[in-house]
Formats: C-alpha cells, structure tokens, sequence
C-alpha cells in the first residue's frame, strides 16, 4: 500500500485524538495509522469518504456497463433514438 499521507503510530491516534480530527478535517489528508510497525488502519474525514464512495459507486456502474457490452446486452443508438422519437408522437 503507498501513502502520501502521514503514517503515525497508535499511541499518537490515542493521545492526539482531537488535533488529528481537527486537521484531518482542515487538510481532508488522511492519516495511517500502524500498530507494531505495521499498518491497520487509515483516519479520513467524512466528506472524503463519501466523495470516495461515490466515485466507486460510479466505477461499479461503469464496470457492470462495460460487462454489458461484451456480454452483447446493447442496443445501436439510432434505434435507441428512433424508438424515443416514436413514443414522444
């Protein structure tokens, strides 16, 4: 896993909780942090992780749709169109 990010040990999430909320939400960077040297877990503000869930609920979509497509489910773009042209008379 590569982070640009801070990587800071669990002792410093415990004794630092209130600086770490507060610039995490200030900078919107999130924070790793390590448990024995190794690394458990990541801290991110919210509207980070939305915005993160978000763009992989559009990922999802496109891949289902790409999926589709080899799979043949599609229809040309010009019935698709000839057919919208017929329900709006």
């Amino acid at each position: 896993m590569k982070f640009s990010t801070q990587v800071k040990p669990i002792s410093y999430l415990k004794s630092h909780t209130a600086e770490i909320v507060r610039d995490i939400t200030e900078n919107r960077e999130p924070l790793l942090i390590t448990q024995n040297g190794e690394a458990k877990l990541v801290v991110m503000d919210v509207k980070s992780y939305e915005e993160q869930e978000e763009t992989l609920a559009l990922l999802k979509i496109l891949a289902l749709g790409n999926r589709e497509i080899e799979q043949g489910k599609f229809r040309d773009v010009e019935d698709v169109f000839a057919d919208l042209d017929k329900a709006d008379r």
